[in-house]
């Protein structure tokens, strides 16, 4: 994370928003070292639902705070929104409902249009990459503006020309024999998640594009929003990949792979379970029942082993949030970029109500894992918690707190 340009930019965030961060150690020249994992670094929510131009910076983990209503969980969704975009999918399956993020009290302009816009910065081997995105939502929902930023310089950009077709100018550099190279995009997908495939890359703007390009993708892409829902992690599953899915409703198959393929990462979650539940834990056990189903367990000592069903709220959110932090892309069902090896891609982890139904050592117990975690830089989190919980991380090396405003 670039501190430096966070703590110069403190004021532009306004008295709504208060920020605090760890500072990172330049390099011996005095400038920090641009990292090889791309990561977003802020996000941009220029008219986005509640949001009026306002810039959340990101660390490595971050958690947003704040009254109800000051906008923690629209911050994710819109991070995941963009995520989505990233990996190719259309934008009428990430905004099902798209009038929901338009501005309240935003009036129709001449030709009855109404929309949102929102944005980020991603941090990577390239630098500092901007993109931002201009969403129509009334009458027809579009995407109707994008331009991707690099340095100061606008190497794609994307604009409605002919609202009867249902696509978008794009014009990118190409600082060859021809400057700028323009060609019709489709209107419901991101630009530049495109840009890998009609740019040839035979040219030094060319290069540059697609290196800027790819930044983007391979950070946003690699997000995972997970919301354990204890309700559904209780009865018995079927066996099967064991990925970990968002409500961590397949818990007990995931921990099924996990006792027999990933034995050390296991033996630090039967310890991490220890410290943060009720009563000992010995192990995390797991019993095939009839019909190829699985069924897990909380071992006790003595061969006594208390099902997952009979645990608290609170202790199966912990255990499963330890669970993704403990285990990585591999063990969630997530979808990175393929092509690029994974020591190079940074899991950003999406954790709406972090501390929901947790008691105060599990909420400890898991500040302490996920400032460990990331400060690996494999794995980083961006979490919404309750005002409490954001006291107690204020003191936790390694996080940045977000204190948001109604």
């Amino acid at each position: 994370m670039r501190a430096e340009r966070f703590g110069g930019r403190r004021r532009a965030y306004g008295p709504l928003m208060t920020v605090i961060t760890t500072r990172t150690a330049p390099t011996r020249t005095g400038v920090p070292a641009r990292p090889a994992r791309p990561f977003v670094s802020e996000l941009r929510l220029s008219a986005f639902a509640s949001y009026r131009r306002a810039a959340i910076p990101l660390g490595p983990f971050t958690l947003l705070t704040g009254a109800s209503g000051s906008g923690k969980t629209t911050a994710l969704r819109a991070y995941e929104a963009l995520a989505r975009l990233a990996s190719g999918d259309p934008l009428e399956e990430v905004f099902p409902d798209p009038g929901a993020w338009v501005p309240e009290r935003t009036g129709a302009d001449a030709q009855g249009r109404r929309g949102f816009r929102l944005g980020c910065t991603v941090e990577g081997p390239v630098g500092p990459v901007g993109l931002d995105l201009a969403v129509q939502a009334e009458p027809t929902l579009r995407i109707v503006g994008e331009r991707l930023v690099d340095g100061g310089e606008t190497l794609l950009t994307t604009a409605l020309r002919d609202p009867r077709r249902s696509a978008v100018q794009a014009a990118w550099h190409t600082a060859g024999a021809v400057p700028v190279t323009r060609a019709p995009f489709p209107d419901d997908r991101l630009g530049t998640a495109l840009l890998p495939l009609r740019v040839a890359g035979t040219t030094q703007g060319q290069l540059r594009v697609l290196a800027a390009a790819e930044q983007v993708v391979v950070a946003l892409r690699s997000a995972f929003a997970c919301d354990p829902q204890p309700r559904r992690m209780r009865a018995p599953v079927p066996v099967g990949e064991g990925r970990l899915r968002p409500a961590c409703d397949n818990l007990a198959d995931v921990l099924r792979r996990t006792h027999t393929r990933c034995p050390q990462r296991h033996a630090r979650l039967v310890a991490t379970a220890d410290a943060g539940c009720a009563g000992p834990v010995t192990g995390l056990t797991v019993e095939h029942l009839a019909g190829g189903a699985v069924q897990a367990g909380a071992g006790r000592g003595a061969g006594h082993s208390t099902p997952l069903s009979r645990l608290g709220d609170g202790e199966l959110r912990y255990l499963a949030f330890a669970l993704v932090l403990l285990t990585g892309p591999h063990v969630l069902v997530v979808d990175p970029a393929a092509e690029v090896p994974s020591a190079m891609q940074a899991l950003t982890v999406l954790a709406d109500g972090l501390d929901r139904s947790l008691d105060a050592r599990q909420t400890r117990e898991l500040l302490a894992l996920a400032a460990s975690i990331c400060a690996d830089g494999h794995i980083r989190l961006l979490g919404t918690v309750t005002e409490a919980t954001a006291a107690a991380a204020r003191g936790t090396a390694g996080v940045t707190v977000v204190d948001l405003a109604p």
